[in-house]
């Protein structure tokens, strides 16, 4: 055979395996679209008010009752009358892979996707919506994510030998909540919904292993359709490592390693944020993890998430925005405290860029925002400012993130920057003040951490109420 030829026919082979491969790790799916529906009300609503265990659990209602808090009207589910409007007959819902796939009880919205933008359209004119937003377009192609390469265990050289905290003794210490965990609070009876966009290895890292996980609840997928190939993992434990780095903080008890703020607490892990792009509808991801989140009596948020921009533009928010009650994430963040429960948010990183200011949800009422300072509790030069709109101090408090210690997707000790990570070094210590003192309501908590930081006295939007003193907040509830 001509020489040139057999070298033509290998370099054609190389090419077209290197397609099938390529092709293999993007799979092109389908244009779909994922519309918002606000209801006009609840009318038709099969549930009533006094009878709350038909929807949430008897952990949530008790929360509610141990801080004398009422149900409302935006408790009750979404009226199942309306619902079933959106419902199409079987062959038709097929055939243009049309579903339902989720509702917001607080917001009285419904989310449904499909390939038929006629067919969504149309649904926008049922007399029960008031108006109607396309919050999501499919990207043309999807990629698996990169899983980082797994440690079977935590290297021994990373153990600081005499020290109980390993490595995350500096970020406790930094707001004396070492103390807290010397009484033996240190988050029992607590339980902490993470909301992120993936917990990498999670499943897999040893050092996990012992961490109490309730349940894992993977809101993209649900809503994307992402069934989960045979051989192949959940998404929730694939993609991103940042929700493996956030739960790291609060929830590792590896003695001379590495000790989180709540080791002792209960965990519910939700992926809520889409690494394949940045649009709408992953504000009402959020939103349908929190609701969840609240239905299954859970006492503590941590989100280390925060949007301002997205791929289309034209959905970018405004500064004017930032009043914790125009964006449909901040208006049902600014009603957590209300329903019992604490949202720990971080500022966002935005402090070097042109927006500069905090992201939503970190605008929104009754929570605790979190930036992020340096060992010597210099002000991050990353970390997003306030104030709100209104004039509300932001940040709430600061703690390390500049850097912090945790555990990577790897399962390897490391040091990360960014307001993500200091975040949960505060919401763990939140977990461990509220064991301290379960009658206390959310707002009595978020204010005796505001209260009991270094610079209450003359806050700013930069530092804001400043480092949080947990054991000055333990001494002084014990006296209220």
């Amino acid at each position: 055979m001509n020489k040139n030829l057999t070298i033509s026919i290998l370099l054609g082979a190389l090419i077209s395996l290197c397609c099938m491969t390529a092709m293999a790790a993007r799979r092109v799916v389908p244009k779909r679209y994922i519309y918002r529906y606000t209801l006009r009300d609840k009318q038709g609503s099969h549930y009533r008010l006094d009878t709350p265990q038909r929807w949430l659990s008897r952990k949530s209602i008790d929360r509610r009752r141990r801080q004398h808090l009422s149900l409302d009207s935006t408790d009750l589910p979404v009226s199942s009358h309306y619902l079933r409007q959106f419902v199409l007959p079987h062959k038709e819902a097929e055939a243009s892979h049309t579903a339902i796939v989720g509702t917001s009880r607080w917001l009285n919205t419904v989310l449904v996707r499909s390939e038929d933008t006629l067919l969504l359209q149309r649904l926008a004119r049922l007399s029960c919506v008031l108006h109607a937003t396309c919050v999501w377009t499919s990207p043309d192609s999807t990629e698996r994510p990169v899983l980082h390469k797994l440690h079977e265990q935590l290297n021994r050289w990373d153990s600081i030998r005499g020290s109980r905290y390993g490595h995350g003794r500096e970020q406790i210490a930094q707001l004396n909540g070492q103390r807290l965990h010397g009484l033996k609070l240190r988050g029992h009876g607590m339980t902490i919904a993470v909301l992120d966009g993936g917990f990498q290895n999670v499943d897999r890292i040893p050092a996990f292993q012992n961490v109490n996980i309730e349940e894992v609840c993977d809101i993209v997928s649900i809503a994307k359709d992402e069934p989960t190939p045979p051989g192949f993992r959940p998404r929730i434990y694939t993609d991103t490592d940042h929700g493996t780095k956030v739960l790291s903080v609060m929830a590792l008890d590896q003695e001379e390693v590495f000790t989180g703020t709540a080791p002792d607490a209960a965990y519910w892990l939700f992926r809520c944020e889409d690494q394949e792009s940045e649009q709408e509808v992953e504000e009402d991801y959020w939103v349908m993890a929190a609701e969840k989140a609240d239905s299954a009596g859970v006492d503590i948020i941590n989100s280390s998430l925060g949007y301002n921009e997205f791929d289309n533009p034209r959905q970018n928010h405004r500064l004017y925005q930032l009043d914790g009650n125009t964006t449909i994430i901040s208006q049902a963040a600014s009603m957590l405290a209300r329903k019992g429960i604490i949202l720990v948010n971080s500022a966002g990183n935005t402090g070097m860029g042109p927006w500069k200011k905090i992201c939503v949800p970190a605008d929104a009422h009754e929570i605790l925002t979190v930036g992020a300072i340096t060992a010597e509790k210099r002000c991050a030069p990353f970390a997003a400012v306030g104030p709100t709109q209104d004039g509300r101090i932001k940040p709430d408090v600061v703690a390390l993130g500049a850097p912090a210690a945790l555990i990577s997707g790897a399962g390897i000790v490391t040091h990360d920057m960014g307001t993500s990570f200091s975040t949960p070094v505060v919401c763990g210590l939140v977990a461990c003040l509220w064991q301290a003192f379960p009658k206390k309501s959310a707002i009595d908590i978020i204010n005796l951490v505001r209260k009991t930081a270094d610079n209450y006295k003359t806050p700013d939007n930069v530092y804001g109420f400043g480092v949080p003193n947990f054991w000055k907040a333990y001494m002084i509830g014990k006296l209220e």
